[in-house]
């Protein structure tokens, strides 16, 4: 009998920012233990259910039987198991019996070679699973595998029996086709009969038939079961309900985590509309954002234009009723002291000057190996005057924004809402009249990454943003919290990227090119050094600035090479080239790979490498007196006819030019190693070829280590 199989149980109300997971993981564990029994049909789908009130999955195609299945079992080496006789030994007399294999002879088993001895190897047949003798543990299995965030220990009815599950279980339908399967999960017996709705179901729901369970469920339980079709529906409404008031939700990355926690809320969703009084838009917008969405699981509504907040709103309710007026009056009710609060907070902050709240700094732990806020704002000032000065940059303005970049922290907004870190301060700084681009740096600071060139505009913020980073990195790393596997609690894999994105779009804007007057620069290396003089001595490791600095190569490394060749990325990366540079040059490896002296030059560059790394000592100035082969002298003369080019380009960020002239010696390198050998006799001969290879080498290498290039 091949018939569609469903189990349901049914709960109290599930972990809303985990029902999507804990539905998926249920349906796919029981399916994936019915597929090893050989009970699902070939044409089997798995449909996932999951609302508040219950986890279900529905299997199209579950066989009662399996059809019976080839064995093959590995025993035990012929000369364990048999005795001088040919007998079975009692060793092999129990393992059969292990088996359940006692009925075979020594004369039933194989004897199948390893390649160093040989083993007795029995084969059969043996009878197909049956359904309903193994799906109590793959329903048990699928229940201890599920991902719970936290787990809670309850009483069943008979007051004395405990149990371990995320939510009490009420209820457990197994159905296949309409026959309810002797299971008991969690102190429930399986039976065929369901809930709907809290409030708009007319009661328990028979179900007659495996295949009728979401349909039933809609009909006479008012649930949409299935997580996709019901955020679908939402997603539907919010969407009609919009475009009726003229309005916008706003940024879908920011909506998306909020849909799908509505549609862990609610089984038969509904949206109404509701507002505010208007007088709480001189409120940040921001403020009012974060309530409605974060603490009253709101739908904020947006200007198409304008993209300001308008003071209406969306509710998905869980109740649909002819006259909503009662529900969305109560939300009303509900959201006027919210949004009372964010209006007393901002007006008494903006009462006190930011700059005031510095010194208050001093009673908030950053870290207590690294000291408090306020010691690391002077650590942060130090950082950003330094990168100031290198771009070019207004000292005092990257000065000021660094004094006053978490000065927000002692605010009663920021204390309420962590998450408007940054955004406060940029609010209250303008009010105080800080100049423009210190209020741009503070609202800046805590952006992922910056997704655009640079301008003057933003320059502030570009530097304090990165010297942020730096900080951080350079502090968290040097006191041994280095990211270990998934964990990076203190996000240093993304201060990384961030900086090298800040980076890439300095020198998008034109900020690291300079001019012969005032050159401006970004030199990690001395950044990184610069950033460990601002703690105080001993606190951090001494490899501190080094390691890092590898660990931000690598995140540029892993992020590359998502785009462009993983040989030419590492060809780049291992000559730590200006962060700046980095797209430039790979732009020009990708060029000179695809020439057809590449490979060649790869190639010598790789056996040169290998013979530099067998030197002792320091090489010699080259002395052409000694050259003893044409070939050398060929190489001696090519070399210099390009180097002082090659050089050059380089230098002026001409990388692809450079590479080009590095292509004109592919015929004076293979001539060399064709007719020349390295490792002469004399020392003097030897020494002279191999310093000619070495400043071949970084000649080769001024771009990128074209050794990588090597197939």
């Amino acid at each position: 009998m091949n018939l569609p199989l469903l189990v349901e149980l049914f709960t109290e109300e599930l972990p809303p920012r985990a029902l999507q997971k804990l539905g998926q993981a249920f349906a796919d564990s029981l399916t994936q233990a019915l597929a090893k029994q050989h009970l699902l049909g070939p044409d089997n789908v798995t449909h996932c259910y999951a609302t508040p009130r219950r986890l279900a999955a529905q299997l199209s195609s579950v066989l009662a039987v399996a059809a019976d299945q080839p064995f093959s079992e590995k025993l035990m080496p012929v000369k364990v198991g048999l005795d001088a006789q040919g007998q079975a030994t009692p060793a092999l007399q129990k393992k059969l019996a292990a088996k359940n294999l006692s009925h075979l002879k020594p004369a039933d088993l194989a004897r199948e070679s390893d390649g160093k001895q040989e083993y007795l190897v029995a084969h059969g047949t043996a009878a197909g699973a049956q359904l309903q003798n193994v799906l109590q543990a793959a329903i048990e299995t699928a229940l201890a595998d599920l991902p719970i965030p936290k787990v809670m220990r309850y009483q069943l009815a008979d007051g004395q029996t405990s149990v371990r599950f995320v939510r009490p279980v009420h209820g457990l339908v197994v159905l296949h086709g309409s026959t309810v399967l002797p299971v008991t999960i969690l102190g429930i017996d399986a039976g065929n009969t369901t809930h709907g709705h809290r409030f708009m179901s007319a009661g328990p729901i028979t179900l007659a038939h495996a295949n009728d369970y979401a349909a039933t469920l809609a009909d006479k339980g008012r649930v949409i079961a299935s997580f996709e079709a019901r955020r679908d529906a939402i997603r539907q409404q919010l969407d009609e309900s919009a475009r009726a008031l003229g309005a916008s939700l706003g940024d879908q990355a920011e909506v998306a985590p909020l849909l799908d926690e509505v549609t862990a809320l609610v089984e038969h969703p509904t949206v109404y509309v509701g507002q505010f009084d208007e007088k709480f838009l001189a409120v940040p917008q921001e403020c009012l954002i974060l309530t409605m969405r974060l603490n009253q699981k709101y739908f904020p509504l947006f200007d198409p234009a304008s993209g300001k907040l308008i003071h209406q709103f969306l509710i998905v309710s869980n109740m649909h009723v002819a006259d909503p007026a009662n529900i969305i009056q109560g939300n009303e009710r509900v959201i006027r002291p919210r949004l009372a609060d964010a209006e007393f907070f901002f007006e008494t902050d903006r009462k006190q000057p930011l700059a005031s709240r510095v010194a208050q700094l001093d009673n908030i732990v950053y870290h207590n190996k690294l000291g408090s806020q306020h010691e690391r704002i002077e650590r942060l000032r130090r950082i950003s005057s330094r990168l100031a000065e290198d771009l070019n940059a207004n000292v005092a303005l990257a000065d000021r924004a660094a004094q006053l970049a978490k000065a927000d922290l002692t605010s009663n907004m920021v204390g309420e809402f962590p998450e408007l870190q940054g955004i406060m301060g940029g609010y209250y700084a303008q009010a105080d009249g800080e100049p423009a681009e210190v209020v741009q740096a503070l609202n800046d600071q805590y952006r992922t990454r910056f997704d655009s060139p640079v301008t003057n505009n933003n320059l502030i913020a570009a530097i304090l943003f990165i010297a942020e980073r730096i900080e951080t990195l350079v502090g968290i790393w040097g006191i041994g919290l280095q990211p270990s596997g998934e964990r990076d609690p203190f996000g240093l894999r993304r201060a990384a990227l961030g900086i090298i994105s800040a980076v890439e779009q300095l020198a998008a804007g034109g900020y690291l090119s300079g001019t012969p007057a005032a050159p401006a620069r970004f030199n990690l290396t001395e950044l990184l050094t610069f950033a460990m003089g601002t703690f105080s001595p001993g606190t951090l490791h001494s490899d501190t600035a080094d390691e890092v600095q590898t660990y931000i190569y690598e995140r540029y490394r892993n992020q590359l090479s998502g785009d462009y060749a993983k040989s030419v990325v590492d060809a780049v990366i291992a000559v730590r080239p200006a962060l700046q540079e980095v797209a430039a040059r790979i732009k020009a490896v990708t060029a000179f790979a695809q020439l057809p002296e590449a490979e060649s030059l790869a190639a010598a560059n790789k056996r040169i490498g290998n013979l530099l790394k067998k030197t002792e000592g320091d090489l010699p100035a080259i002395d052409p007196s000694l050259f003893a082969e044409p070939a050398e002298k060929a190489l001696y003369d090519a070399l210099h006819g390009i180097e002082a080019t090659a050089r050059a380009d380089a230098a002026q960020g001409q990388f692809e030019k450079s590479l080009a002239a590095v292509a004109q010696t592919r015929s004076a390198v293979d001539d060399f190693f064709t007719h020349v050998m390295v490792m002469a006799d004399d020392p003097a001969v030897r020494n002279n070829r191999l310093a000619l290879l070495s400043q071949l080498h970084a000649t080769m290498n001024l771009v990128a280590d074209i050794s990588r290039l090597a197939q």
